[in-house]
């Protein structure tokens, strides 16, 4: 089965009744063009919540395909599958899911480029995300030795960006088809990272992935590498549905 029917057959449920599973919150930011903006964004909470207890918490960063104010589609994906009934009660998680306005972007690079830029100034965007991710920590009985950090695409570069200058925060990262400015990768010998791509994909080069585990590797990292032959851009199917899956490997992570 292609990766594109894979992605096609995992998408089961509508999307208003994935978004029924998540609480509506929003988080007012001012900085940039915004003053005082009201941004929405959506969070997973355990299906039960037991007294003294402490949950992992994952950040999720969505794809351009998302991108919107309707408070809906960023749930596509790893949100929609780690809702699932079976999935909630085998992941007892927080998932933090923000959603990135139309035509702006997580981190400010080109996607199409094969080679790294430097990593450019924090975008609004990222800083919002960041924002509801502390509005959890502080408002939930969260775990905060088991913060995790994943996104695809657009999402797997903001992924990569927000690691770099956090990576005291992340108990590990998951990037799925993005990539990183290499140069930072001292950053990130310590952090956990598990990330994937395609080689066939025309949207992002494979190359961005490969020299950030380079990268890091050289550093003296040792991160996780799964290279999907014969899969285009849609390897974030592999990444969080297929048997081997990351899910597992990620909540096995934890600080120090």
């Amino acid at each position: 089965m292609t990766g594109l029917a894979l992605m096609l057959a995992a998408l089961t449920a509508p999307l208003d009744e994935v978004a029924a599973r998540f609480e509506e919150r929003t988080t007012v930011y001012t900085g940039g063009e915004y003053k005082e903006e009201k941004f929405a964004w959506r969070l997973l909470k355990p299906a039960k919540i037991e007294d003294g207890k402490k949950y992992p918490v994952i950040l999720f960063l969505h794809g351009a395909g998302e991108r919107g104010t309707d408070n809906k589609k960023q749930l596509l994906y790893l949100p929609e599958w780690i809702s699932d009934p079976a999935a909630r009660e085998k992941f007892p998680c927080f998932v933090v899911a923000p959603q990135c306005r139309s035509e702006k972007k997580w981190t400010n690079v080109d996607w199409g480029a094969k080679d790294p830029s430097p990593m450019p100034e924090m975008s609004d965007q990222l800083k919002v995300a960041m924002l509801a991710l502390e509005e959890t920590l502080k408002s939930e009985p969260c775990d905060t030795r088991r913060i995790y950090l994943t996104g695809l695409s657009m999402g797997g570069y903001g992924g990569w960006d927000l690691a770099c200058r956090r990576p005291d925060l992340f108990a590990a990262l998951v990037p799925v088809c993005g990539g990183g400015d290499d140069k930072q990768a001292a950053k990130l010998v310590n952090l956990p990272i598990w990330a994937w791509h395609g080689d066939k994909d025309n949207a992002v080069p494979v190359e961005r992935s490969r020299k950030m585990i380079e990268a890091i590797k050289a550093a003296g990292g040792a991160p996780k590498y799964s290279e999907l032959a014969g899969v285009g851009h849609a390897s974030w199917v592999q990444a969080y549905q297929s048997e081997g899956n990351c899910l597992a490997w990620l909540f096995e992570q934890k600080k120090k």
